[in-house]
């Protein structure tokens, strides 16, 4: 990929940004997904990956104060839908247009969202060529009826058959993502999801607790699911975050753990409030400061018509508010210099009182940093809605 830095006169002329390219195409809806994604599309695809070139190489917005510079990509993430099941052609014709506009850095990280039963080997290999150099692939249950409960195309064979082909195509930064909460889940079968999922030598393991949202297969037909109660899915969240960190996976954000030196790079933008645009359906951006929003509607997107349906500038206050949620998700928390170097505000006269109540059982409030105890992440959402007052803004 090129780069600019060891370019005369273009010193400090970048600006990094993470670029994240949504693939909304499935070969089936899962029960529990509300992202944009739409089945029985695959004609589609060809024309999709057109007019998501054309959007990106139309993007003209540059660095506030460098009209003539261009941002360079930190990190590109294929996210969906599912992204595997673009052609090889597609992930090069992409990342070569992603390069021409933003010129991906040489050490970029470029992950793609992955379903087992969607590649295989010679797939795999083919994007690895292209340039995606980290995988995270949609495991969740180890179990073959957990994973038809919850919609998936494939069994846990299928999972390990895919992380055999992505280990042979040279794929060596390799995540999985993981789900409690399952309707009919048990400790018992949750353990053994995890146990499975921690002797396979994985360099990360995202998890996330489910959560029932409108329009998806489990809302709109819930009749027959039994979900394990409040407290077992706390249990199930303590066991989780004790044995992978008993293996060597550091949690750095609290649904993310990572060997050291894997935590995602891309991810890492949202939770530190860093620059990212989005292409693609639904995709969101974040730049110096704007949140931009794009249509779900793919026929208008194929078109080149009504990409943009939401576009506002953040407040001071409601940055900081914005900025305080996010950090609080990382295990090191708020860092009180780095704050006051962003905002030019005392972090302690904002929000110090209003912290300091759920001291010490729930908040370590200290000279440097204010972040969460054991017992704060697992109320942290409660907290930091009483916390952080939108309504004041």
């Amino acid at each position: 990929m090129a780069t600019m830095t060891d370019m005369p006169g273009n010193i400090n002329r970048q600006k990094a940004v993470g670029i994240y390219i949504h693939v909304p195409f499935c070969r089936s809806k899962c029960h529990y997904c509300d992202f944009c994604s739409f089945t029985g599309l695959d004609g589609v695809i060809d024309g999709y990956v057109d007019a998501l070139c054309r959007d990106i190489e139309s993007f003209k917005a540059e660095p506030q104060g460098y009209p003539s510079r261009r941002y360079t990509a930190e990190t590109v993430y294929f996210g969906g839908g599912t992204p595997t099941l673009l052609d090889t052609e597609h992930f090069e014709k992409i990342l070569e247009t992603v390069d021409r506009r933003f010129n991906i850095e040489d050490n970029a990280e470029i992950s793609a969202e992955c379903n087992p039963g969607t590649v295989d080997v010679e797939k795999l290999r083919g994007m690895r060529r292209a340039g995606v150099n980290r995988l995270s692939i949609g495991l969740q249950s180890v179990h073959d009826d957990e994973l038809k409960m919850l919609g998936r195309i494939h069994t846990y064979n299928d999972f390990l058959k895919t992380l055999d082909d992505a280990w042979r195509a040279g794929f060596e930064n390799v995540s999985a993502d993981l789900m409690y909460g399952i309707p009919g889940q048990s400790m018992s079968s949750w353990a053994k999801t995890l146990e499975e999922a921690g002797g396979l030598d994985l360099k990360h393991i995202s998890a996330y607790g489910l959560k029932i949202e409108e329009h998806t297969g489990f809302f709109e037909n819930p009749d027959g699911l039994t979900f394990p109660d409040e407290d077992t899915v706390c249990d199930m969240y303590e066991y989780m975050r004790d044995k992978l960190r008993q293996i060597g996976y550091n949690r750095y954000e609290i649904s993310n753990f990572a060997r050291q030196g894997f935590e995602s790079v891309h991810n890492l933008k949202y939770w530190l409030y860093e620059d990212y645009i989005g292409f693609g359906p639904s995709a969101h951006s974040f730049l110096n400061r704007v949140r931009t929003e794009n249509s779900r509607d793919l026929k208008a997107y194929l078109k080149g018509e009504n990409i943009c349906v939401s576009s506002s500038l953040i407040g001071e206050c409601e940055a900081m508010n914005e900025y305080v949620m996010l950090r609080m998700r990382l295990e090191e928390g708020v860092d009180k210099k780095t704050f006051f170097d962003k905002f030019g505000v005392d972090f302690d006269s904002r929000f110090s009182e209003k912290f300091n109540h759920y001291a010490p059982g729930f908040v370590i409030n200290g000279e440097k940093s204010c972040r969460f105890t054991e017992k704060g992440f697992l109320l942290s959402n409660y907290i930091l809605s009483d916390v952080l007052n939108f309504e004041e803004m």
